[in-house]
């Protein structure tokens, strides 16, 4: 089975092994430009400074064997692209991965709102080549684009031999399966940035000139088909072809955990209501959760808190929960023997029971963060963790406010440890994430900003000033900026602001995102006065960082503010990816 899916970064391990052999099999392909393999990692990273953006797509069987690539040059502030290098493995040809992988590029640029997609062929009908093989494979390529309604332009200019040693090229145009029509100005500008931007070392102004001289008729005229079995439907645009820009993950296990008790929030519709969404925007591609060993989840929480948590839930009954009730002063004291009185000993609140299914949701949970951290590491720009229970509330030795087991401090460790580099935590949850305070308090690896409501009016009221900022090795990079209720758009979008500065400047690898939209005005839990389309601004901004990007779902209690929150939030990741 292949999968098309978008590198994005490759500084990672896994997605370095992929990086890797997309160079392996350019070398292979286009033994000339060894040079320009090597730059592809640098041309990924920084676009700007190569005056458009690069897109490097990679077809990959199950274990990551990577079977083709195509690197696509994006051009968005006139809307176009050009198909800059397509190549394969050469004993996967003909086994239609060239195929898959092109109509994975048709339906980028289709989610890109590219208006027209740019190729250059080598002519297969050249008098000064006496090379029939040639010639041969050309007539190929050009009739395998043709099947997708893709049209040779009539520009002869274009065609003249340019560089050292000189080469020539037909330019093709695919219209993405629109009216097959281009209108010569249109088709000038594209040709100009092609030209000017990306193959600026070989045109020089008189050829140039030529070129956009060369098309005399508007609209632009094309060269007849190669092939005489084109049917008007060839060029339509075949869509689930591509692994989509971000990944979701998330666990129908979550639904076994559903407290019924009147009052408690926390219930499976939350999730229900944001699969809703995510299905309907058709931005992310499910993945399904992995199965990851205990050590992960022990790097974080203390084995003895892990133990009770399943020992306890193990042998509860459905309708015998655990609410805590006593609670020890904060001295060092005894563990108690009984397992039901132990829950004050490991809770911080009476408002998080245990139920029999607690455990199994929590540590499925589990599963799914580590999922998603994986598909960061394998270069998606953003996987999307849709975790339930939440878990910004569980320290080291501690659980409450509805969590169990702190997912998105569990994915930070277990970035960190994969990636062996500094991993940044932003909690826009409107309660203070006290547990991935109190987990990575005393590191400097780290780095946790939280901004919500003031300790003074909100749960969980002991820890979230803004004067607690680490200590020993973590002095400094804990930072919290917490506000008073009644917050407006204005403040919360300037404290914003200031932290994703200070994230910046900590340059994080990796930015781990906990997310709640308990954050807007109506939530049963918040104070704050925001609308749902503030989490437009918030996702402009967390994209706008250009840091690989793991969102956790947290908190939001409010099922018509989780919806309207969750399209604001992903049209704002969405418009800022296609910029």
């Amino acid at each position: 089975m292949i999968k098309i899916s978008i590198l994005n970064d490759s500084h990672f391990p896994l997605a370095g092994n992929r990086m890797a052999q997309v160079q392996e099999i350019f070398r292979q392909s286009f033994p000339d430009l060894a040079d320009y393999a090597d730059a592809l990692p640098s041309r990924l990273q920084d676009p700007i400074e190569h005056g458009y953006r690069s897109m490097l797509l990679i077809a990959e069987r199950v274990l990551g064997q990577v079977e083709a690539f195509a690197l696509l040059v994006h051009f968005p502030t006139i809307g176009c692209a050009f198909l800059d290098y397509i190549a394969s493995r050469g004993v996967v040809r003909g086994t239609g991965v060239g195929s898959a992988l092109y109509e994975g590029v048709r339906e980028l640029c289709q989610d890109m709102q590219v208006k027209g997609l740019y190729i250059e062929v080598q002519p297969d009908r050249d008098a000064a080549s006496a090379d029939t093989l040639l010639m041969k494979n050309a007539e190929k390529r050009i009739r395998f684009y043709e099947h997708y309604g893709v049209r040779i332009i009539d520009n002869p200019a274009y065609s003249v031999p340019v560089g050292d040693p000189s080469t020539s090229a037909f330019l093709l145009y695919d219209c993405l399966g629109k009216t097959p029509t281009l209108k010569r100005k249109e088709a000038q500008t594209a040709v100009e940035k092609i030209l000017t931007q990306r193959f600026g070392h070989l045109a020089d102004p008189a050829y140039l000139q030529a070129v956009l001289q060369g098309f005399p008729n508007d609209p632009v005229s094309f060269l007849p088909f190669r092939s005489k079995k084109i049917q008007e439907e060839d060029g339509l645009i075949l869509t689930q072809r591509l692994s989509k820009w971000f990944a979701v993950v998330h666990s129908p296990k979550h639904e076994l955990h559903h407290v019924k008790e009147r009052g408690y929030f926390e219930r499976p519709v939350r999730l229900n209501a944001i699969n809703q969404i995510l299905n309907a925007v058709h931005l992310f591609s499910p993945v399904t959760p992995k199965k990851y060993s205990d050590k992960h989840l022990l790097a974080v929480h203390d084995a003895d808190f892990v133990t009770y948590l399943r020992t306890i839930c193990t042998k509860l009954k459905e309708k015998r929960p655990v609410y805590p009730n006593t609670f020890p002063l904060r001295r060092k004291v005894s563990r108690p023997k009984v397992l039901a009185v132990q829950a004050g000993y490991y809770c911080i609140d009476t408002g998080t029971p245990l139920y029999p299914n607690a455990y199994i949701a929590a540590r499925a949970t589990v599963d799914t963060v580590l999922t998603a951290a994986d598909e960061i590491l394998m270069g998606k720009r953003m996987a999307y963790a849709v975790c339930r229970p939440p878990g910004h509330h569980a320290g080291k030795r501690f659980y409450g406010g509805f969590c169990y087991f702190n997912n998105a401090a569990i994915a930070a460790q277990y970035l960190a440890s994969q990636t062996q580099s500094r991993i940044a935590i932003l909690d826009i949850d409107f309660h203070h994430g006290n547990g991935t305070q109190d987990i990575f308090y005393e590191r400097a690896d780290v780095l946790f900003v939280s901004i919500h409501g003031h300790p003074d009016y909100a749960y969980p009221y002991f820890s979230g000033y803004a004067d607690e900022s680490g200590e020993g090795p973590g002095l400094g990079f804990n930072r919290n900026f917490p506000l008073p209720p009644q917050t407006d758009e204005k403040k919360y979008l300037s404290t914003f602001k200031t932290a994703l500065e200070t994230i910046m400047d900590f340059k994080p690898e990796v930015l781990v995102v906990s997310v709640g939209f308990d954050i807007l005005k109506g939530d049963p839990t918040g104070t704050f006065l925001l609308p749902p389309a503030i989490f437009r601004n918030i996702g402009e901004g967390l994209m706008a960082t250009r840091i690989p990007l793991l969102l956790v779902q947290e908190g939001g209690y409010n099922i018509r503010n989780i919806k309207r929150g969750c399209v604001a939030l992903f049209n704002g990741l969405q418009a800022s990816s296609a910029a």
